[in-house]
């Protein structure tokens, strides 16, 4: 008998699947292939028409992670580990891209995908217990189990600029890059942005194009990401340390397999400190960020300050005129209190370049676009082409864009109307059997996703697993503990320097989004911890119903 055999009569009607995955990114992918492993049917929506989920979009140049590759993949299969060899610390776009059409065939993934379907509405039915899914091309699907894999970083976000509908250049979003690529030898080009995709994309257009004009809000702390080649025999040796590495990066903050120098700067002199730094510096990456351990450095004003000024000091370094230097450094919030980015190809040198213009539009605002360009407070630039890596309403905004409505009518967006509320970022009360992988109120965006995603999935599978085991129907977070676990989450974002930055991960990019901090700060170990607790005290926090009694059991 299967599995969901085992669950067609309890509420007397017979869902079209037993699963609704949305998402055919590194988390629908997973996501689908363990819910197949216990039986269960499964569909996969994905809008575009082709697996990737954001390494799909992202095609601008110079789209890289920021993630090293040996880390940034798939953990639990020994074939994918085996046959796929990264070529490069970091990988770009293409091979990340490659990596999960590779994954996806492996597993052999594709049959149970609908591509090139958008999953507009899902709605929860109180009388027969399962999600009614509706997508853009009018299909209906009832389902047990409604899972949102839409990830954190898939909604642009395009600021509501005056004109833009009057600019008779060509104009584009990095997250919706034409998959063509676009010509820019010869032309003016505007890239307005400077957070991790405009420093990934301004050195690669500047290369390309006539001239360059970079329209930047706010500087940012960026580390040298030190890229390069793989070697075959520093694979070989990543293969045979794989279990060790997969140990220590999940039984760490970030979900990284890193070691610190020290877990504090307290008793060291500040000369000990730049000893440290500049060692890590040379490494480049997240390992910069580990110099000490990264909880410290989060929480610890005045060893961030140290290193706030190594880097600001190295920026100095780098930029030959003193006052684009000045506006390239900033003042505004300490490292890594907003996410931070790796300089991949020069970019502080590429602003010594003689076709390359900064422009500080924090003192002089964009007013309006016009037919030929680029109106600000202090003067018009003529543009042919207008980047915008303005990134994304992040966190919530992807899976807000579908209508999801839950018990008694209750709408997400509604729910949600002052900041996501959850419970450890799997589920939001009011929602039965609705799963968010690496929702808001998790480590998420805050680790090597990867990592998070497989815990994620992980624990997801096993409560469905436990679910059907004792006989329940629905899942749905206690009110208590979802409150409890967002205040968790803000006190200790409140201890962090998190609160010292307008950051997306706040929502503050976003006009009108309310100011929440969305990730969990606590870090992918004790979260791990967290979420282990409470499934080992029968879902502690949950409420567990079986449908042939009726019965409710609040754990």
């Amino acid at each position: 008998m299967s599995v969901d055999d085992q669950h067609d009569t309890r509420f007397g009607d017979t869902p079209d699947v037993d699963a609704v995955v949305v998402g055919a990114g590194f988390s629908g992918l997973y996501m689908l292939h363990r819910l197949r492993e216990l039986g269960l049917s499964v569909r996969v929506y994905e809008k575009a028409d082709g697996v990737g989920g954001t390494w799909y979009w992202n095609r601008y140049p110079g789209a890289r992670c920021d993630s090293e590759s040996h880390i940034y993949c798939y953990s639990f299969d020994e074939g994918l580990l085996e046959e796929w060899e990264w070529t490069e610390r970091y990988p770009e776009q293409p091979e990340i891209l490659e990596y999960l059409q590779f994954a996806a065939d492996h597993l052999d993934l594709r049959r149970d995908i609908e591509f090139e379907t958008e999953v507009t509405a899902a709605t929860f039915d109180d009388e027969s217990g399962t999600w009614t899914v509706e997508t853009a091309d009018g299909q209906q699907v009832t389902t047990r189990f409604f899972i949102s894999a839409v990830g954190c970083l898939s909604k642009p976000f395009l600021p509501d600029f005056d004109g833009l509908d009057e600019f008779e250049g060509e104009w584009y979003h990095t997250s919706r890059w034409p998959e063509g690529g676009v010509d820019f030898a010869d032309k003016r080009v505007g890239v307005i942005g400077t957070g991790s995709t405009g420093i990934q994309t301004i050195p690669e257009v500047a290369e390309r194009a006539g001239h360059l004009t970079v329209f930047q809000r706010t500087p940012n702390y960026a580390v040298p990401a030190r890229n390069r080649p793989l070697e075959e025999d520093e694979y070989e040796e990543i293969r045979a340390n794989y279990d060790d590495i997969w140990d220590r990066a999940r039984n760490s903050r970030l979900g990284m397999p890193f070691d610190s120098e020290a877990n504090s700067a307290r008793r060291l002199s500040e000369e000990e400190i730049h000893e440290i730094l500049d060692k890590r510096w040379q490494q480049g990456g997240f390992r910069f960020l580990h110099a000490f351990e990264p909880g410290h450095i989060l929480s610890n004003e005045e060893t961030n300050a140290i290193i706030s000024e190594f880097i600001r000091s190295k920026i100095r370094e780098k930029v030959d005129d003193p006052e684009t230097a000045a506006k390239l450094v900033p003042t505004d919030h300490p490292y890594a209190s907003k996410r931070p980015p790796m300089d991949y190809n020069d970019y502080y040198g590429t602003y010594n370049r003689d076709d390359v213009r900064l422009v500080d539009v924090e003192a002089a605002p964009i007013t309006e676009f016009t037919a030929d360009g680029i109106r600000t407070a202090d003067g018009h630039y003529d543009l042919d082409i207008v980047v915008f890596a303005t990134g994304f309403d992040a966190m919530t905004g992807a899976i807000l864009a579908m209508d999801i409505e839950g018990r008694d009518g209750l709408s997400l967006e509604e729910k949600w109307s002052a900041g996501p509320r959850t419970y450890l970022g799997l589920g939001t009360h009011g929602f039965p059997n609705l799963f968010t992988i690496t929702g808001p109120q998790s480590p998420s965006v805050l680790t090597n996703m990867p990592m998070s995603i497989e815990q994620h999935v992980e624990w997801i599978t096993d409560c469905i697993e436990f679910m059907d085991r004792e006989g329940y129907d629905l899942i749905e977070p206690t009110e208590e503990a979802e409150d409890q676990w967002v205040s968790q989450t803000n006190m200790l974002a409140d201890q962090m320097l998190f609160s010292e930055a307008d950051s997306w991960y706040r929502g503050e990019n976003v006009p009108d989004k309310p100011s929440v901090f969305t990730p969990f700060p606590g870090g992918l170990e004790m979260y791990r911890g967290i979420c282990e607790t409470v499934a080992e005290k029968g879902y502690d926090g949950f409420e567990l119903r079986g449908a042939a009694d009726a019965a409710t059991v609040e754990k």
